[in-house]
């Protein structure tokens, strides 16, 4: 018994919109132990869809569908898979009244061309849509068990009907018969392939897997299981994710939900420390980061962008003979920054970044991509750090691996002076 997701929409095949509902359907077809194979995206036409319906109903015995659910003329969604398997839609009152009341509540009218919405085949029972005006359908076309299920785009929209429609009903109709557990390692300062050299005898395991991948940077070992309950999985899980980090040592910095961020912030707050940050060739980009965690006004003061030298010479007391003498992008002019946010701003430690971002600005002895940082801490004193980020991936990428390798230097010197363990 296999499922297949299908999402119609052309702005998804044009890029316009990221397809997350995808992501979110696989990870939760995952963990209810449902095998999951196959995945199309087919735009808002009514010949198209019916080819993909045609092939998926013959692979696979669960079929979920998002998007082309709306009241326009392009919202085919319903209708085809009705007419498809040849049976008429029929307009349902209480969907319609349902509607009403959803507009009457955002004191608007509904329009007649809503009234689409209230349309559903023969014998479908209705997906309670609870937020929006779409409702989905549950549906068992023919004599062979294959069960439909219709969805929104809307991501908000069709997690709340997952969980609280369709996941109730997948289990009782006895889909769920298993559960594939999973927990993500995150890495930062090592290669994808160094990582994979030194895992390597843990990448071919069988239960539970371990599978590396990348982004950003970033390197992620996925680990998962599947078993009988989550517990069961756990504890398959748990003796490999440890042998993991013991290997890794603190080029591990996080799992699952994780951020360079937060586990700098959690190690700040441990400290009772303080943070500030200079920042040239980011713009911001990692004060920007440290804020999106939620509290770190506790430990972060604020941060100065000086990207003209002009306002790393006035406001964090660079030395204008060093500037000229080595340039902005120097080891010296970093560690003057750091050491000018900390004590500006009174905090324990102060964090600095100055770099060519690109496409432009670079030179022979200064490429594009070249970036130091500097690191003050509560001994008053600071340390320079030089990366080569190259200029292959384009300015945004510079600029957001720069950030990333800043918070993950603090976080390595905080990790490695003898505090209680951070990754569980």
């Amino acid at each position: 018994m296999t499922a297949e997701i299908i999402c119609v929409g052309t702005e998804l095949l044009l890029g316009d919109i990221l397809n997350s509902n995808a992501q979110f359907l696989g990870k939760q077809l995952a963990e209810l132990g449902i095998a999951h194979y196959y995945q199309t995206v087919v735009g808002d036409n009514r010949e198209r869809l019916k080819q993909v319906i045609g092939i998926a109903s013959q692979r696979s015995q669960l079929l979920i569908f998002t998007g082309g659910l709306g009241p326009t003329p392009d919202d085919l969604t319903v209708e085809t898979i009705a007419d498809f398997f040849g049976v008429p839609l029929i307009e349902r009152p209480d969907i319609l009244e349902d509607i009403r009341q959803k507009f009457a509540q955002r004191g608007r009218i509904m329009s007649p061309s809503n009234h689409k919405q209230a349309l559903i085949p023969q014998g479908a029972e209705i997906l309670t849509n609870p937020i929006g005006s779409a409702p989905g359908i549950i549906w068992q076309p023919r004599s062979d068990k294959l069960t439909i299920l219709t969805f929104p785009g809307v991501p908000a929209e069709m997690k709340r009907m997952w969980q609280e429609i369709a996941v109730p009903y997948l289990r009782s109709q006895g889909w769920c018969r298993g559960i594939i557990r999973s927990h993500t390692l995150r890495f930062w300062g090592v290669a994808e392939s160094a990582l994979a050299e030194k895992v390597s005898s843990y990448l071919d395991l069988n239960n539970p897997t371990v599978a590396p991948y990348a982004n950003y940077g970033e390197v992620k070992l996925r680990i998962s299981a599947s078993a009988d309950s989550v517990d069961a999985a756990e504890q398959l899980i748990a003796p490999i994710e440890q042998q993991i980090k013991d290997i890794a040592g603190l080029d591990c910095y996080g799992r699952d939900e994780d951020t360079l961020a937060s586990v700098v912030g959690q190690l700040l707050q441990q400290t009772h420390s303080t943070l500030a940050v200079a920042e040239s060739c980011t713009g911001g980009g990692l004060g920007q980061m440290i804020t999106r965690v939620a509290g770190s006004s506790n430990y972060f003061r604020g941060g100065i962008i000086a990207y003209d030298n002009a306002v790393k010479t006035a406001m964090l007391g660079v030395n204008r003979e060093d500037l000229e003498q080595w340039g902005a992008v120097s080891e010296v002019v970093a560690e003057q920054m750091a050491l000018g946010v900390r004590s500006q701003l009174k905090t324990t430690w102060g964090l600095s970044i100055t770099g060519i971002a690109g496409p432009g600005g670079g030179t022979e002895t200064k490429p594009v991509g070249l970036v130091y940082m500097g690191l003050a801490g509560p001994d008053g004193q600071a340390t320079s750090f030089k990366f080569l980020f190259g200029n292959s991936r384009g300015r945004e990428w510079i600029q957001r691996v720069s950030a990333s390798s800043a918070l993950d230097l603090l976080r390595r010197r905080l990790q490695s002076a003898s505090l209680p363990p951070l990754i569980n």
